[in-house]
């Protein structure tokens, strides 16, 4: 605890639609309790933070049993073509419907409240992506940095 404030840090390491909202909404919602936060956006969690890419993020349904369906299925056909697509639609509404923020929103909803978010600078060079395709007011650095956050936080969530 720094400053007399409680300290939360996340790692975000999955970049599927259904993953980018709980370090999001986490993130968010302890800002507004006061929460000093800092999410640590590695590997596929880049996606997240990449404006190329977070306006299209999807859901994969293969080998996610616990995806939500109106009618049930057997996991095995969510090989089968198209079903990425439907899955995606489906949680886009399941979204909407419950007027939750898009993506876009939540992160600029972080950024305004004050969370710090730092993209994986290995990941970007590992993938090729560069400071300026990452949503303004995103950091770049190593993990060591990240550490120096997270080791006096309160709370620390792997996602």
């Amino acid at each position: 605890m720094k400053n007399g404030k409680k300290r939360m840090a996340i790692i975000a390491s999955k970049g599927t639609l259904d993953m980018a909202y709980p370090p999001l909404i986490l993130a968010s919602t302890a800002a507004g309790m006061d929460v000093e936060v800092g999410i640590f956006f590695t590997l596929y969690g880049v996606d997240i933070v990449n404006k190329k890419k977070n306006h299209s993020l999807k859901v994969a349904p293969i080998a996610n049993p616990a995806m939500p369906s109106p009618v049930p299925f057997p996991n095995i056909l969510g090989v089968l073509p198209g079903m990425t697509p439907m899955a995606t639609m489906m949680m886009k509404g399941m979204i909407k419907k419950i007027n939750w923020p898009t993506i876009p929103e939540l992160l600029k909803l972080c950024l305004d409240s004050g969370v710090r978010m730092i993209a994986c600078a290995p990941t970007l060079e590992m993938t090729g992506v560069k400071k300026e395709d990452l949503i303004e007011g995103v950091e770049v650095a190593g993990a060591a940095e990240f550490l120096d956050f997270a080791l006096d936080a309160n709370i620390n969530l792997f996602i």
